[in-house]
């Protein structure tokens, strides 16, 4: 990891709900359209939470990655860290948002700082070499999500926090597998450079000249293959959950190990274009995802060690997580698990329609 050192005291006494939540929305809504979607199958208790976690996530690495100076970057979300912290946070309504999220679910900070690091790590473009590596960042930008997730969810058991940081580090992968085009035109690589090294390849002068062959096919292969792996893994972590948080995760999941199955549908290219899953198809994967309400998942024969690459994840919860109870909720509108899922359609509807005007 970097040097950021967030030391910092929780003031849970201090902690207020006052503040915008639209503001967090809006940020989400402009971000991961199947995140966006998902978190609308969550309980109405936890998606205000799930909104203002993302939506620091979306600011945090907006400010990092676009601008002037990235550590200047960092250190400024690192004195607003600070004072959410301390239950003093700035008049920023993603800030007061996220005040009331780490108190009441008792997020350690460690968890904001393997985040920000690993967006600093983009700004930085540093280079990834073998696999591990690659994890390694998944863990940071992604696993970080999954395990504040989970604890937003109640379930922080070493089990429950492996299984999301592991699913987080899947969703990344793939992102990685769809994106290699793009990233490459930002002179960004994530393909572990040793890959390419084995085949004779110099990643280098690939990366100033991005073009899709069947040897670029074979790395999103291996991508994919391991995510794959991991969202086997990740499934594994739904048992750990209530049971009204189960549909979402198991939506999130599907749809994210969708895209890899569309993009080697369409012949592992992702240099030249950028692969979509349809809206209709995200409704058949969220409509398989709500079965999971009328069964209870499977559990490994042997328990599952964590992957290496979110170990130091899991420790951080283990070692830093403690409950501070808020007894005001947020207050917004609440809908039944049936008028979500009509709420679904209706959204994914739109988006096609969005998705074929666009076209």
């Amino acid at each position: 990891m970097s040097n950021l050192s967030i030391d910092t005291t929780r003031n849970p006494t201090a902690v207020e709900e006052t503040f915008d939540l639209n503001a967090c929305v809006e940020l989400m809504r402009g971000g991961s359209k199947s995140f966006f979607a998902a978190s609308k199958l969550l309980p109405i208790r936890l998606r205000a939470p799930a909104t203002a976690l993302y939506a620091f996530c979306r600011l945090a690495d907006d400010a990092i990655d676009n601008g002037i100076d990235p550590l200047l970057a960092v250190a400024q979300l690192k004195q607003r860290i600070v004072k959410i912290y301390a239950g003093r946070p700035s008049d920023i309504n993603v800030d007061q948002a996220l005040n009331y999220v780490v108190h009441r679910y008792g997020i350690p900070a460690g968890l904001i700082e393997a985040l920000i690091d690993g967006f600093l790590w983009d700004s930085q473009g540093r280079k990834y070499e073998t696999l591990a590596d690659v994890e390694a960042y998944g863990a940071r930008v992604a696993g970080t999500v999954g395990a504040m997730m989970s604890l937003v969810m109640g379930a922080s058991s070493e089990t429950a926090i492996s299984r999301a940081c592991e699913l987080g580090v899947a969703m990344q992968l793939t992102n990685i597998a769809r994106d290699i085009g793009e990233d490459a035109r930002n002179a960004r690589l994530y393909i572990p450079r040793s890959w390419f090294r084995e085949i004779g390849m110099d990643p280098d002068q690939w990366l100033a000249e991005p073009v899709f062959d069947a040897r670029i096919a074979s790395f999103t292969k291996r991508l994919l293959m391991r995510a794959e792996v991991l969202y086997w893994r990740g499934e594994f972590g739904l048992t750990e959950l209530p049971r009204d948080c189960r549909p979402a995760i198991q939506a999130a999941r599907l749809v994210y190990a969708e895209i890899g199955k569309q993009l080697e549908h369409e012949g592992l290219n992702s240099v030249d274009r950028r692969t979509v899953v349809s809206g209709s198809r995200k409704l058949f994967l969220i409509a398989r995802a709500t079965a999971i309400l009328l069964k209870t998942p499977s559990i490994p024969a042997v328990p599952l060690s964590p992957v290496p690459a979110i170990t130091f994840l899991v420790d951080i919860v283990q070692r830093d997580h403690e409950l501070f109870p808020i007894q005001k909720p947020w207050k917004i509108p609440n809908r039944n698990f049936d008028e979500r899922v009509e709420w679904m359609v209706d959204l994914f509807s739109r988006l096609e329609q969005r998705e074929r005007t666009a076209r």
